[in-house]
């Protein structure tokens, strides 16, 4: 197994306007371990949104080579990119993207839904994660029945879900007060202190601090590269980001 989650080699990336190319991405390398949790970091027009696309396998790279978990998916198809991402990245929006008409139950087992996995599983797995983020009493709630940090542990619960070996956050408290943010700071360094490798997308400095690297891009390049002291509590990956590839479904 890779030490590395996240390898980007020489990424740049390009889109068409009119008949010019503009230069998102410049030419960004670095490399993720596993176990890390670090901020992504940038104002805007910087390409940090176009980054985290990339990493999140919602776009790809027009040159360089991404390897996510060992594997080099820079050129997979739109299809491909879908699997992989749903089998291998959480993700946790601002927003938090929740299906409406949905309990929190059924909206944690979306992703097992589309990966395959049989009822039994699903909900066994789906009820296993509200437990962990302390919503098993909510599992048949909708979401306008919870606050903004209630449906914010949905959207975690369900980014766990597949065990996957990045969890990307995208201003995952963009949308909470500072205290329900500050706890679903706390919910993260717990998860990272069992092995969970995070990337969190964010503008506030506050935030990039609690984390154990910072990672800054401007004008479609890399910054700087700061690391800090790591998280309190964290010790070596043991239980959350391994790759299965052929778990069990039934």
């Amino acid at each position: 197994m890779s030490a590395d989650v996240v390898t980007l080699e020489g990424v740049r990336k390009a889109y068409r306007l009119a008949d010019q190319a503009f230069w998102a991405l410049k030419g960004v390398s670095f490399s993720v371990r596993r176990g890390e949790m670090l901020a992504l970091m940038g104002p805007s027009g910087s390409g940090k949104t176009t980054l985290m696309n990339i990493l999140g396998l919602l776009d790809s790279p027009t040159e360089g080579r991404y390897l996510l978990a060992g594997e080099d998916v820079s050129g997979l198809s739109e299809f491909d990119r879908a699997v992989v991402r749903n089998e291998t990245i959480g993700f946790v929006f601002q927003a938090f993207h929740l299906l409406p008409r949905l309990t929190s139950l059924e909206n944690v087992e979306t992703p097992l839904t589309y990966g395959g996995y049989g009822r039994r599983a699903r909900r066994a797995r789906a009820l296993e994660m509200l437990e962990r983020v302390g919503l098993a009493d909510k599992a048949d709630s909708v979401p306008a029945t919870l606050s903004g940090g209630q449906r914010q542990r949905v959207a975690v619960a369900r980014a766990l879900a597949t065990n996957p070996a990045l969890l990307l956050a995208d201003e995952p408290t963009g949308n909470l007060d500072t205290r329900t943010g500050n706890e679903i700071l706390a919910l993260f360094h717990e998860l990272n202190a069992e092995g969970a490798t995070i990337v969190v997308v964010t503008h506030e400095a506050e935030i990039a601090a609690q984390t154990s690297r910072t990672i800054r891009v401007r004008d479609g390049l890399l910054e700087a590269d700061e690391r800090h002291a790591p998280a309190a509590g964290a010790r070596p990956p043991d239980r959350v980001g391994e790759v299965r590839k052929h778990e069990p479904r039934a």
